[in-house]
């Protein structure tokens, strides 16, 4: 898209202000990210779902630091708009704040990437603040967090309880005047979504948190249709590319057996 500016950290801040919802969605290739770049979207997540819709992973858990670099990469060599956020993942940044900065200058030197993404409330915010003060943009995520799951033990909406709706509010409160540009808000109440989103400054990005924040992200697997066996409430599909691609194959596959591909004017 020519003309079109960089998103930034900056942009979004103002988006909110504006009441202009933002568009956010995972990608992890440089085909993807240069067609969802190109379409417009705001920001792209490098997310460490990578794990389970790229790597098979039950978890998100498995993936490593290296990992989620080679995917920034890939991503961050397509766009030419959207802002990219990647992923710290699972055992890169909880167990010190210095580890923590140490991961996100690596993530930051090595993909090209615009800002980094972290989990969890008062119990990161020591890192969150280390990371931001050496100038690396850090986006929050509170309510599910996938890299916590045999904490939870379930993928069940978070944070219906009073104490735990009471600990979310708290804890976004902390993660913005800790320094992060945005907070993702996953699978809690709507009510909650919407009290959290107009008690902040920054801007709010649900997954299955409702209409009332500041902008939504999905997994491209599940809005593509790629991923058939996910199904959640809050999940709408825009395409059904498991099917597309499928019968595309096996029209190829009876094409090939039967010589009709390649043809006269499919040869040199």
């Amino acid at each position: 898209m020519p003309d079109v500016k960089r998103i930034t950290t900056n942009t979004l801040q103002q988006m909110k202000k504006a009441g202009e919802k933002i568009s956010m969605l995972t990608a992890y290739d440089f085909s993807f990210a240069g067609i969802f770049d190109a379409a417009g979207i705001d920001v792209i997540l490098v997310g460490d779902s990578a794990s389970n819709v790229m790597a098979g992973h039950e978890t998100t858990v498995p993936i490593t630091l290296e990992q989620m670099i080679y995917h920034g990469q890939s991503v961050v060599r397509g766009i030419k708009h959207a802002l990219v956020v990647i992923d710290l993942p699972f055992g890169s940044y909880q167990s010190n704040s210095d580890i923590a900065l140490a991961s996100a200058i690596k993530m930051m030197k090595e993909t090209g990437g615009h800002s980094i993404k972290l989990e969890g409330g008062e119990e990161v915010v020591d890192s969150i603040r280390k990371i931001v003060n050496a100038g690396i943009p850090v986006m929050g995520h509170l309510g599910l967090t996938p890299q916590s799951i045999y904490k939870f033990g379930t993928y069940s909406v978070r944070a219906k309880e009073e104490n735990e709706a009471a600990k979310l509010k708290k804890d976004a409160l902390l993660l913005q005047e800790a320094g992060c540009f945005a907070l993702v808000l996953e699978k809690i109440p709507a009510n909650l979504a919407k009290e959290v989103s107009e008690s902040l400054s920054i801007p709010t990005i649900g997954i299955g948190a409702g209409k009332y924040c500041d902008g939504q992200v999905l997994v491209m697997h599940d809005m593509l249709g790629i991923n058939n066996e996910f199904n959640p409430r809050f999940l709408r599909k825009y395409a059904n590319l498991h099917e597309n691609i499928t019968q595309a194959v096996q029209q190829y596959i009876g094409d090939v057996r039967s010589q009709d591909f390649p043809n006269e004017q499919e040869q040199y």
